[in-house]
């Protein structure tokens, strides 16, 4: 739910806590409540519960608003926030990260085509995350988005030579990741 003064007006006290916290702590700080709220154009049946995030980060503030059905008994506010709908965002986030690889185009002229466009996406997506997670496990891209690690580890010119027994890739010397890359190759070695 987008906030406005009224709901700032609402949770006044929360936003003090979390700043004071910060400031004691100097480390960012969250502090949640709920009430119950009526929106102003009317257009819900009746008050609904909404749980607010008073946060306090490098000197800023930050609330969030959800609007939900779940009851407290099963749900308390900082739990709701944290578990359920923090969970939903980062399921839209690996969502987004597959749409950078390959299935953001799925204009072909058959429905076959789009979804055989989807399915590679998704599999190299799973490719890319297993290479995160065992490959590149303590060093710079471990965190790195999928298009990131696409574009800085494997989007690289080199030339490949195949013979009976090998095949060597030569990269170019200066290529600026070349520890990264040998540390990469090493861990997925082992």
């Amino acid at each position: 739910m987008a906030h406005n003064e009224r709901l700032r007006r609402i949770i006044r006290p929360q936003p003090a806590q979390a700043a004071a916290e910060a400031e004691r702590t100097r480390r960012g700080a969250r502090v949640f409540t709920e009430f119950r709220h009526e929106n102003a154009t009317g257009s819900w049946s009746s008050k609904r519960r909404v749980v607010a995030k008073a946060e306090h980060l490098e000197g800023k503030e930050n609330p969030r608003f959800i609007v939900t059905s779940l009851a407290a008994e099963n749900w308390p506010a900082r739990e709701l926030y944290e578990q359920l709908y923090c969970a939903r965002g980062g399921m839209e986030n690996r969502i987004k990260e597959q749409f950078q690889l390959f299935a953001d185009r799925v204009s072909s002229e058959t429905m076959h085509a789009n979804q055989l466009r989807v399915y590679l996406s998704a599999m190299s997506y799973i490719l890319v995350s297993g290479l995160r997670r065992l490959g590149l496990k303590a060093n710079e891209l471990a965190e790195a988005q999928p298009s990131t690690i696409w574009t800085k580890l494997f989007k690289i010119g080199a030339t490949v030579r195949v013979s009976v027994r090998r095949v060597w890739v030569s990269m170019a010397s200066s290529y600026p990741r070349q520890k990264v890359f040998q540390q990469t190759w090493m861990n997925l070695r082992c």
